[in-house]
């Protein structure tokens, strides 16, 4: 078999990442963040394709900011996530009372009040923050999370996240296979998150005013259980500490012949401005528009 160097250059990031954790345990919080911060920063140096997919996606989103502005957020960017990492790494150290001591929330009103219907909740949230502390902030609260998500591409890094995840009280629903599980959880009034924030080709929805590749599996759900669709964020504010800022929860009536991609579009606006708000915090990272740009819907010299 031959091996790309993308591939191994994958592969050893995730042996990397795994083995990391024993690190990230044995230290301080803030040692371990500090530590995460700077192979952030090295690693905006050194990959040079996320680096410039990165600074293509603020081009395409912020083009009112110069390019050494965009540089500048994009290295925060980068520290962002290295912090991330560290903190993900120190999951099973967390007790459910530290996370509700460390957690913050504006707008639990919304959630609470789309609980009381009784059709289980769709929360749609996107890869912003710390959505992986967020998850234990819904378990330690009564609110087990049943979270939809497709698995590590490495097994050593697959396994490691799955615990991670139970540790926090979140359950792990395949991408793959989900329809069924999450019927049944809406149906007992349970969490179900969902990040529908990454490139599809399902559907091309608005996204900071450009078509993006959209899933419309949110829409569907709610339109077919009537469980209200709530908009959040989990926001980082220091070392181990997280904010929660939730939107009013949307919700549709199907008579009215409201379609999955009208409810998508208003979704995308929320998320955006959530992100907006906290644009270091946002997984730049991602190709995004990588669907709409082989449609070529997107301008030649926009996002470059």
């Amino acid at each position: 078999m031959k091996w790309k160097p993308n591939k191994i250059a994958t592969r050893l990031g995730s042996w990397a990442f795994v083995r990391a954790q024993r690190w990230c345990v044995a230290t301080s919080p803030e040692r371990a963040a500090a530590a995460g911060e700077r192979i952030g920063r090295l690693a905006f140096r050194l990959s040079k394709k996320h680096r410039l997919r990165t600074l293509s996606n603020l081009a395409l989103a912020f083009p009112e900011l110069s390019e050494e502005e965009r540089r500048r957020l994009a290295v925060r960017v980068f520290e962002h996530f290295g912090r991330n990492a560290a903190d993900f790494l120190r999951t099973e150290l967390r007790t459910d009372q530290e996370v509700l001591e460390t957690t913050t929330v504006s707008g639990r009103e919304h959630l609470d009040g789309a609980f009381a219907l009784g059709r289980g909740v769709l929360v749609v949230t996107a890869h912003l923050g710390n959505w992986e502390r967020g998850a234990h902030w819904f378990s330690a609260s009564g609110f087990p999370m049943s979270v939809v998500a497709r698995d590590a591409n490495d097994s050593e890094l697959n396994d490691l996240v799955l615990r991670m995840r139970r540790h926090a009280g979140a359950e792990v629903i395949p991408r793959g296979n989900a329809a069924r599980p999450i019927l049944a959880k809406l149906k007992a009034n349970g969490v179900v998150a969902i990040l529908p924030d990454q490139n599809s080709s399902e559907a091309f929805v608005p996204f900071f005013g450009v078509p993006a590749g959209t899933v419309l599996g949110p829409a569907v759900l709610h339109l077919r259980t009537g469980a209200p669709l709530v908009p959040l964020a989990c926001i980082s504010t220091g070392v181990g500490r997280l904010h929660i800022e939730i939107l009013p929860a949307r919700s549709y009536d199907r008579a009215s012949g409201v379609k999955p991609e009208e409810i998508m579009a208003d979704l995308n606006r929320d998320l955006e401005s959530l992100i907006r708000r906290w644009p270091d915090q946002y997984l730049w990272l991602h190709d995004r528009w990588k669907s709409a740009r082989r449609k070529g819907w997107i301008e030649a010299g926009r996002g470059s």
